[in-house]
């Protein structure tokens, strides 16, 4: 069982309950581990927690699931969804924030447009094959989000001499995401203010208004995991694929926290 911690008050912002929001569930979180919706304690907002995982639907039939989440480091807004096709030739798509809306007992995501219309949507995944240490071609319209290296670099025998062949080169797949913006991940890493390894995203909290309210922290190992909430204002720091705390490894030890059962 995963029980959402309230670890500091949320801004209350109160709406009619016939308003419906994108990506919202009234005063319930859903948990990344099970799916199971439950209440955020002490809040009132409209709050949802982001299930990377979570099948999405268009309005004519199943598109995939959510694979990652894009946001504005800045103001902590959570912008696009990363959604990735459920046939594996299909490309993974940038959708904005706004044509999303949370299913019935969030069960899944519902966009508000056609299977067609979101594959006319940016295309997210391009691959490179690059000399070790450089970085992919700079756009003006795009940053680079979060990286895979598909092949390292190798060496074999030279079978018509005694030194060995190099290839120098690295295969990647990278995700695009708008220019300022930054890709986060499940397995994004997470560093306290004394540079220490506390773990990994889990998921997030987010508002009616597609804010950010707390991230959850996943620390420990197989047998003692646990997951801590972490309120936004606490993040020093958000960069694709790694977010930095500004509370130290003891600060971060000393919040509640709830085991993780899987």
């Amino acid at each position: 069982m995963l029980v959402i911690i309230d670890a500091s008050p949320l801004t209350t912002r109160t709406r009619p309950r016939s308003w419906s929001s994108p990506l919202s569930l009234e005063g319930r979180a859903i948990s990344a581990t099970d799916g199971i919706e439950r209440p955020v304690v002490g809040s009132d907002d409209l709050v949802m927690r982001l299930e990377l995982g979570t099948p999405v639907r268009c309005t004519d039939d199943t598109f995939g699931e959510l694979a990652d989440v894009v946001i504005d480091p800045i103001s902590k807004r959570l912008t696009h969804l990363v959604v990735r096709p459920r046939h594996e030739d299909g490309q993974a798509r940038l959708v904005p924030v706004e044509l999303a809306a949370s299913g019935e007992e969030g069960s899944e995501i519902s966009l508000r447009c056609a299977v067609d219309e979101v594959n006319k949507l940016e295309p997210v995944q391009e691959f490179a094959y690059l000399r070790l240490g450089e970085v992919p071609v700079e756009d003006p319209n795009w940053d680079v989000g979060v990286q895979d290296v598909l092949a390292m670099p190798y060496y074999e025998a030279d079978p018509f001499g005694p030194n060995p062949i190099y290839d120098t080169n690295v295969g990647l797949t990278y995700d695009r995401v708008p220019k300022g913006e930054v890709e986060i991940r499940r397995s994004s890493a997470v560093t306290s203010a004394d540079g220490h390894d506390l773990g990994q995203v889990d998921g997030f909290l987010v508002d009616s208004e597609e804010q950010i309210t707390h991230f959850i922290l996943e620390r420990g190992h197989l047998w003692g995991r646990r997951e801590v909430t972490i309120p936004i204002g606490a993040v020093a720091k958000v960069e694709t694929d790694a977010v930095t705390l500004s509370l130290s490894k003891d600060e971060v030890g000393a919040l509640p926290s709830v085991r993780v059962h899987r």
